[in-house]
């Protein structure tokens, strides 16, 4: 990504924030505005859960829209690695938490993109609230002055899910090995 392309990022003083964008950016393939609110909400989650570089986390977006890009590639969260998951409610929201042991509850934190503080940010606010179309480059100059201001978070206790054992099984009906973890005999795709 060239910087140079959103004279707008600039402004930020932050370079560490300026090199996750970037990385965002080439990941993604654009600069849209929600892959660059996924990325305020990671660097929130890392401060407010203190979160060291490198450490594992997990993180529950709740759209599919652009915002899990930044924690694929910052946090390295993946539906593959069962780090991220989707729970598409349609809110620009994330619940971020570290890692821990199975049975274990500990604390996580759901940050949301807050309808009542982006009125400050009048492009952002019509873009979030779809209210009228408004230019992407906008968007983001509004998002980059917000910084942190327009998000809202509350802690959650978050269990860790018992991580059930796997075996391979032919199924009974296809004869195609399937990955079973309850004992079942027939795949998914013949039931």
């Amino acid at each position: 990504m060239d910087i140079n392309n959103y004279p707008f990022l600039k402004k930020l003083k932050n370079n560490e924030i300026k090199e996750q964008i970037k990385k965002v950016v080439d990941f993604h393939g654009c600069l849209s505005p929600g892959a660059l609110i996924g990325v305020y909400m990671f660097n929130m989650a890392k401060s407010i859960l203190n979160i060291g570089n490198g450490e594992r986390i997990y993180a529950t977006c709740e759209t599919y829209n652009c915002l899990p890009d930044a924690f694929q590639v910052l946090g390295r969260c993946t539906i593959g690695n069962k780090r991220l998951k989707i729970k598409d409610t349609g809110k620009m929201a994330v619940i971020v938490n570290k890692m821990g042991k199975e049975g274990e509850t500990i604390k996580g934190v759901r940050i949301i993109l807050d309808d009542k503080k982006t009125v400050n940010y009048p492009a952002l606010h019509a873009w979030y609230m779809n209210t009228k179309k408004i230019p992407h480059d906008n968007v983001i100059l509004d998002i980059v002055n917000a910084g942190e201001s327009v998000y809202s978070y509350e802690f959650l206790a978050v269990e860790v899910p018992y991580k059930p054992k796997k075996r391979i099984e032919l199924c009974n009906i296809c004869q195609e090995p399937f990955i079973s973890y309850n004992g079942e005999k027939i795949c998914p795709s013949c039931k």
